[in-house]
């Protein structure tokens, strides 16, 4: 790295940490605190009530305090990153930068304790000290053989889970990487030598999980800055004799000869290219010094082209991260009180990371490494951090393991449901989209793209063929589908997965334009333009062919104006029957969901449009299992003002009084009273609202689509929709922003039966 963009990575670093307030971390309160009867509750004397619990049966600590979603990342700073003994405070960036991976990846909770203590017996004794606080214990980047002491002391003291991350989280990444390299090259465990440089924690680490693998001890030849550990060396740890090769002085290359697997953490260089040339043939080099590898890949490629090669570093393929296991792992642990993180635990972590890559990539995981080629392969051993599958799966598997060696002290009923409670964790839009899921899989419904060749729509055709019981028709030119799948490293196929509609050569095309002439004749549109139109215009393909029961349901607009699709759905769909009523946007923020209505079809609607806008939004906020209660937005409040806005609410509010309604609605009134209970009794005590409203529905698309934006760009919300209401979940127009998993949420809206929501 050049001096100019070092200077520049320092400078933004010491930004980041110092603003906009110190540091990576802070305390929240979880409870309310607002008065007298609050504090009378959270301290005394409603506090003691928790404490006489706990010490009636201390596993209730679980239940009445933070402790069981509460890890302690503890260092004493004498083995920091690449950076040595640099001592407890100044670690204290790195461990708070821990603490922050483990909030984000796991939702769990986590203090740093940096620790001025060198000697591992009493550092030992503090970390047993900690006990009552925490529900496990981090330990982090202390040196070895030191950290060896530490965790065995520890481990044999505490009734809770005790894990060196720099030990076994390597270990285990390093063995679902080795076992995805052996997966490709065709190898296996039991046959393959390993040669290993460094034999520090975590290259012992990885030498023991490797054995338990399938690795066979007298294949594995390890040498350290000294050479080869032999028998009678001297200047070594029992640690490393427990890998000492014959009583020879050697190098590393005398040793490489015939290697199918280099395991290296050690230091920049140490493996040469003409080493290389000695291993064996398509050989695996995990080079895992930071922040220089041992051998850069395209060095190690000059020699070796068919290489699989692991660094650990993100600029390369195949970063071996920790922070692939460690999240997980202990999120398993705590969820099910166990009191170690034993040998099952880990092989189940490395069996399920191994196995996620060698799945098909989420669509989040494509979306945040964009530009990346993240298809199973040599260049794609292990997932990425960021694919959210990993809280699942891991977490899922490492909670089983627990349970099953007998560890767990809170064991589960039922694995399917926390798996799935793992997902609604990370997904957003899991929990209040089930019942939508359990209600689309009563039928199979065939689903129409119009934008077939979007990288989204082809990974949402693909959930859907995995996970639903819907069946996708795309539209798009075969060859740029086809070419996109392949890039995407996606398994679906046309024809077989899926159906394919050509525009430019399908052979129901004079069908589809005949169907439309006869739609629009009588509306200026000529047989040449009627063929015209099918040949280009997909939402009108698609249209037509839900309107000829080819299709039960069309998903278009993830590029160009709502509009202008909604013209196209209009002239094909629409009957006095099945018409356009309004978008209804669902925002899941993060205190609960909340409705917007309407942000796309009547820019000023009338008092009978907001009518059944209201009615229509009822209907469909309880196909998510939600009670609706609506309220009826303006700048007019209760009748204070004699806006166009207010009149036009307080009309559409006469009409919905007109008839029995099934569903609470009050109106017209400001947002902020819509929400704020209490704010709207002030204004209007015998308000028919009760709570906070769950669906605001606006005078214009201007205030509805305006609310929608600020709420997804500045609250964080995740829009579920918009829903297109009135046309009898026959099309649904999506927007550009919207993700692939928005695509399967809204196809799972259009794959639901009318008759099982009105």
């Amino acid at each position: 790295m050049s001096d100019d963009k070092q200077d520049g990575l320092r400078d933004a670093a010491l930004h980041y940490h110092e603003y906009p307030r110190p540091g990576k971390l802070e305390i929240r309160a979880t409870k309310p605190l607002a008065n007298g009867r609050d504090l009378a509750r959270a301290y005394s004397p409603g506090v003691a009530e928790a404490s006489l619990a706990i010490k009636e049966d201390p596993g209730d600590a679980a239940r009445y305090t933070a402790r069981g979603n509460l890890v302690a990342v503890v260092s004493n700073g004498s083995a920091v990153l690449g950076l040595g003994n640099i001592g407890a405070l100044a670690s204290k960036p790195v461990m708070e930068g821990k603490a922050v991976l483990f909030k984000k990846f796991a939702n769990i909770d986590c203090f740093d304790i940096e620790v001025n203590e060198p000697d591992p017996e009493k550092l030992a004794d503090i970390v047993c000290a900690l006990e009552p606080t925490f529900g496990a214990i981090n330990l982090e980047d202390i040196k070895a053989p030191d950290c060896f002491i530490v965790e065995q002391i520890c481990r044999e003291r505490m009734g809770i889970p005790v894990f060196h991350d720099d030990q076994h989280g390597t270990a285990i990444v390093v063995g679902a990487a080795a076992t995805n390299a052996l997966h490709v090259a065709g190898k296996r465990f039991e046959d393959i030598k390993v040669v290993s440089t460094g034999g520090g924690a975590a290259g012992i680490a990885c030498l023991n999980m490797l054995l338990k693998l399938g690795v066979r001890r007298e294949n594995v030849w390890l040498c350290d800055i000294d050479g080869l550990v032999y028998e009678g060396r001297g200047n070594s740890t029992p640690q490393k004799d427990a890998y000492a090769q014959g009583s020879e002085a050697k190098d590393l290359g005398d040793v490489i000869e015939g290697a199918d697997l280099f395991l290296g953490l050690s230091g920049p260089g140490v493996l040469t290219p003409q080493m290389v040339e000695k291993m064996a043939a398509r050989p695996i080099i995990f080079a895992l010094a930071n922040p220089t590898p041992e051998i850069l890949p395209d060095d190690a490629r000059a020699v070796a082209p068919d290489a699989i090669i692991a660094t650990g570093r993100s600029d390369f393929p195949n970063q071996v991260n920790n922070v692939l296991c460690f999240p997980f792992i202990f999120r398993g642990a705590l969820d099910v009180g166990a009191t170690e993180i034993n040998d099952a635990m880990q092989l189940a972590c490395i069996d399920g990371i191994a196995a996620l890559a060698r799945a098909t990539t989420s669509a989040e995981a494509a979306a945040a490494y964009k530009g990346e080629q993240l298809t199973f392969g040599a260049d794609y051993l292990i997932p990425k951090p960021f694919d959210p599958r990993l809280m699942a799966v891991v977490a899922g598997a490492v909670a089983e393991a627990a349970m099953t060696s007998g560890v767990a002290t809170r064991p589960l009923e039922d694995l399917d449901a926390y798996r799935a409670k793992l997902n609604e964790s990370v997904f957003k839009s899991a929990l209040i989209m089930r019942p939508v899921f359990e209600a689309a899989a009563t039928a199979k419904r065939k689903i129409v793209f119009a934008e077939g060749e979007d990288e989204r729509v082809l990974r949402a055709a693909q959930a859907m063929v995995q996970e639903t019981t819907d069946a996708p028709i795309l539209i798009g030119r075969p060859e740029v589908i086809e070419a996109r799948i392949e890039r995407a490293g996606l398994v679906i196929r046309p024809g077989q997965d899926f159906e394919l509609v050509n525009p430019e050569n399908d052979p129901r095309y004079r069908d589809y334009w005949e169907t439309y002439h006869g739609l629009m004749a009588r509306k200026g549109v000529s047989p040449d333009l009627a063929r015209a139109i099918m040949r280009t215009n997909t939402t009108a393909i698609g249209a037509v062919m839900v309107q000829r029961d080819e299709a039960d349901s069309l998903i278009c607009g993830t590029f160009g104006q709502y509009l202008w699709h909604l013209n196209y759905v209009c002239q094909v769909l629409g009957t006095k029957e099945y018409h356009p009523v309004a978008a209804l946007s669902l925002v899941i923020l993060e205190d609960g969901p909340l409705f917007i209505a309407d942000s796309q079809v009547h820019p000023t609607p009338t008092p009978e449009q907001i009518a059944e806008t209201v009615v229509g939004c009822a209907r469909h906020i309880r196909r998510f299992g939600v009670e609706p209660k609506i309220a009826l937005c303006s700048g007019s409040q209760f009748g204070n003002l004699d806006s166009d806005s207010g009149q036009r609410m307080r009309a559409a509010l006469a009409l919905l009084d007109s008839e029995t309604r099934d569903f609470i609605y009050e109106g017209e009134m400001h947002v902020d009273s819509a929400l704020d209970p209490e704010l709207r009794a002030r204004v209007f005590p015998n308000c028919r609202l009760e709570g906070s409203a769950n669906a605001l529905v606006f005078a214009s698309t201007d205030a509805a689509g305006a609310t929608r934006n600020i709420l997804k760009a500045k609250a964080n919300g995740l829009e579920v929709g918009p829903i297109l209401m009135g046309m009898g979940n026959r099309a649904h127009i999506v927007t550009p922003s919207i993700t692939a998993r928005g695509l399967l949420n809204i196809s799972a809206l259009a794959g639901t039966p009318v008759s099982l929501y009105g």
